[in-house]
């Protein structure tokens, strides 16, 4: 049963081009479902039955896991058993007749735009060879919204300061061409001529942002750099790179953008995926009249 699984996770990563996050999230949703197979005494993929499946998302919320996480582990092991119908492996799949756990429905909460105004007024390291590169990671992921795989994989030639944009490779490799404001421009123009050049150690080294060892920057350093940040200005709200692409997608639809122009710039494959921001729009427009008409 092991097998299968290395299999469609070699499936979903050459054929689907899926992030290494993206798979090694699926690894450990999968490996799960093998141990409570195993716990079974299920040897082989077709002793596992639609009460086996059901029993497993009982397990899962027996154990509390959000109703969100359930979802998405439940997904997985879907997609796996339609890989091995589809392989051959397996002639019905136990997983058709089970309706998918329905997730709690949780609105992103982004950022004020005074609060991002106050985010990037001061990154946090002032004076520091990575002061420039936080101020850059910040107004680069305000002004695209870019997610934060996004952001660590991009290149350096893939920012065209001249034409004021910059390439990022998506979920799937898809590619799209994001537009910069002027100041993220000069604030990414001047990382790259200076703190860039004193971090870099190989010059072959093409990833734009880098760590303090001169190697491409982490998903989890970008984490933490985000959350120093927000800590050194004294914003009380968790901030996380996701946060910014929250605040992005809100403000540009507080401004008037069209939906359609949004899940562009997200990058977004199902236009329903966006639509969660107008909620976002309408939550705090509605928050925004309940404090200030004098009826409310």
């Amino acid at each position: 049963m092991q097998a299968q699984v290395k299999d469609f996770l070699r499936f979903i990563s050459i054929e689907k081009g899926y992030s290494n996050h993206t798979i090694a999230a699926y690894g450990n949703d999968l490996g799960q479902f093998l141990d409570y197979a195993r716990k079974e005494g299920i040897s082989s993929w077709q002793g596992v039955s639609r009460t086996h499946i059901l029993d497993y998302i009982l397990t899962l919320k027996q154990r509390e896991y959000a109703s969100s996480t359930v979802t998405r582990k439940i997904s997985a092991v879907r997609s796996l058993f339609r890989f091995l119908v589809a392989d051959g492996v397996l002639v019905d799949d136990p997983t058709d007749a089970v309706d998918s756990p329905r997730a709690d429905k949780h609105l992103p909460h982004p950022l004020s735009p005074k609060k991002v105004t106050r985010l990037l007024a001061g990154p946090a390291r002032p004076n520091t060879p990575s002061e420039l590169r936080d101020r850059a990671l910040l107004e680069l992921m305000y002004a695209t919204g870019m997610r934060a795989s996004e952001i660590i994989g991009l290149k350096v030639d893939g920012v065209n300061l001249q034409a004021g944009t910059v390439r990022c490779v998506g979920k799937g490799n898809k590619e799209r061409i994001l537009p910069l404001h002027e100041r993220a421009r000069n604030t990414l123009n001047a990382y790259i001529k200076v703190d860039r050049v004193n971090l870099v150690r190989e010059q072959t080294e093409n990833t734009l942002f880098l760590n303090r060892h001169g190697h491409p920057l982490t998903r989890q350093g970008l984490w933490l750099i985000v959350k120093e940040c927000a800590m050194a200005v004294g914003l009380e709200q968790e901030v996380t790179p996701h946060t910014l692409r929250h605040s992005f997608a809100t403000h540009l639809l507080d401004g008037g953008a069209g939906l359609r122009e949004v899940q562009q710039l997200l990058g977004h494959a199902d236009i329903t995926t966006t639509q969660i921001y107008t909620e976002v729009s309408t939550r705090r427009k509605r928050e925004a009249y309940d404090k200030a008409h004098p009826r409310a």
